[in-house]
């Protein structure tokens, strides 16, 4: 009985010291930074005159992020300059001239030079100029998209969480942006009719700025058992973000082309392990491309995403597993253009350019202007005796031919102020009604978020 005590107690003295023994596994290094060609998402918050270093402000619109960590947050304040003025082109300034508009028109590029963290803390940063996007941010839609998740529930925010945990929001930032609404364009319209009039970049215009070199925030670490699952299969219908690094339009894509994509926001499974890191490519091509037609009917673009690989120099886990490589089937879930038109993106992933149905609102007016200025019964009585000429309507033909200036020659002629007339609804059933449509276009940084569908072996793919 003796014996038999003396050997469990050495049997357990020895797996004591075994256990104790045992390291633990140590946490793996990774080096922080924001690489060159990482682009800054902002917005403006205040309106931007077109003049020679004026100094730019802006909010970030989505969160830098570096492997796995957030490195810069969303809505850090970001500081610039207007670093060059660029004339337009030849053939939007031989427009502006018919349209009456003798202004020099230009554009601004915009340079970013510093960000300050939350914590006061200022990080200088140097980014290529660019003039920015077509596309404003919507504050307001953002709080409004914020409370509706709010009231889905904690079920539904749950299973958002386990999708993803990094992109669980209601919306993504490329729906939280959109073109400019009816009431800017229409106050624009009225102000290019002036022969000369200011120029600005309107408050919430969004830019993307991408970094020209890296900015650097030291080194870091992960626990080795939190990517396990680093390149494994994500989950379906998960969704990342990503950022397009190579350029379409629905105009020259042809079948077969191929797309990359880069993950700008890390993948996390329901139980918080790293899947997809910051940097990681996706691969695919074109599967469908049709340009855009006449009478407005826009552009549409299709991509399949089917290969995934993990930035270079990615870490481990503790113990490799050696299987094939299993291809992914991924498609566009939502998609930002980075052309002057809007795009929508139905369920099976395919990219269509839309236009807003307002546009028919100029030409009806157009049409009104110029059948009413053809009326020149001189001798016609209104209601209060006086005679009419019916000059009102002709200087509005004028105008709607020539702007301004158009308004004045109508003064010395009514058949000039007819002509113009016609001249202006000519134009404007043209512009809004028979030309082409807006092509899908994407360039290089395009915000999209494409999500997995049903995976498939290489077998299966073969």
């Amino acid at each position: 009985m003796r014996i038999v005590a003396f050997a469990f107690l050495c049997a357990v003295t020895l797996g004591s010291r075994m256990f104790a023994a045992a390291p633990a596994p140590e946490p793996v290094s990774i080096h922080r930074q924001a690489e060159a060609g990482v682009p800054l998402r902002v917005y403006l918050t205040k309106r931007l005159p077109k003049r020679l270093d004026e100094p730019v402000h802006a909010k970030l619109l989505e969160p830098i992020f570096s492997f796995d960590h957030e490195i810069i947050p969303a809505g850090s304040e970001v500081t610039g300059r207007v670093s060059k003025l660029i004339p337009v082109s030849r053939f939007q300034r031989f427009s502006a001239l018919l349209g009456g508009d003798f202004t020099p028109l230009h554009q601004a590029e915009v340079e970013f030079t510093a960000v300050t963290l939350s914590d006061g803390r200022q990080i200088p940063v140097q980014t290529i100029a660019n003039t920015g996007l077509y596309s404003i941010y919507d504050p307001a839609k953002a709080k409004r998209a914020a409370a509706a998740a709010q009231k889905r529930g904690a079920v539904q925010q749950a299973k958002d969480q386990i999708v993803n945990r990094a992109t669980a929001r209601a919306e993504s930032v490329v729906g939280m942006v959109r073109g400019p609404d009816k009431m800017e364009k229409f106050g624009d319209f009225f102000l290019m009719k002036l022969p000369y009039h200011p120029q600005w970049v309107r408050k919430g215009t969004r830019f993307d700025a991408p970094l020209s070199a890296p900015v650097d925030f030291g080194a870091g670490t992960i626990d080795r058992a939190d990517l396990a699952q680093l390149g494994g299969q994500p989950p379906n219908d998960s969704v990342v973000h990503t950022r397009f690094i190579t350029t379409a339009t629905s105009k020259s894509a042809r079948l077969g082309d191929k797309v990359s994509a880069v993950i700008s926001q890390p993948l996390f499974s329901g139980d918080n392990k790293l899947v997809l890191p910051e940097g990681t490519r996706l691969t695919g091509t074109v599967t469908q491309a049709r340009p855009a037609r006449w009478f407005h009917r826009g552009g549409q673009l299709r991509f399949a995403f089917d290969h995934v690989d993990l930035p270079e120099g990615s870490p481990r886990p503790s113990v490799a597993i050696q299987q094939p490589a299993t291809k992914v089937q991924a498609v566009v879930d939502s998609a930002e253009s980075g052309g002057a038109g809007q795009v929508e993106v139905d369920a099976e992933g395919n990219v269509k350019a839309v236009e807003s149905k307002t546009r028919f609102i100029l030409p009806v007016i157009s049409v009104l202007i110029a059948t009413r200025g053809m009326d020149h019964d001189g001798d016609r009585q209104e209601v209060n005796g006086a005679n009419s000429n019916n000059s009102g309507r002709h200087v509005l033909g004028g105008g709607l031919g020539f702007g301004l200036l158009g308004m004045v020659a109508a003064r010395s002629s009514k058949l000039t102020g007819t002509a113009l007339g016609y001249y202006g609804l000519a134009w404007s059933v043209f512009r809004n009604i028979v030309a082409r449509g807006a092509e899908v276009e994407f360039e290089k940084d395009a915000a999209m978020d494409i999500r997995f569908g049903t995976r498939v072996s290489p077998t299966q793919a073969q």
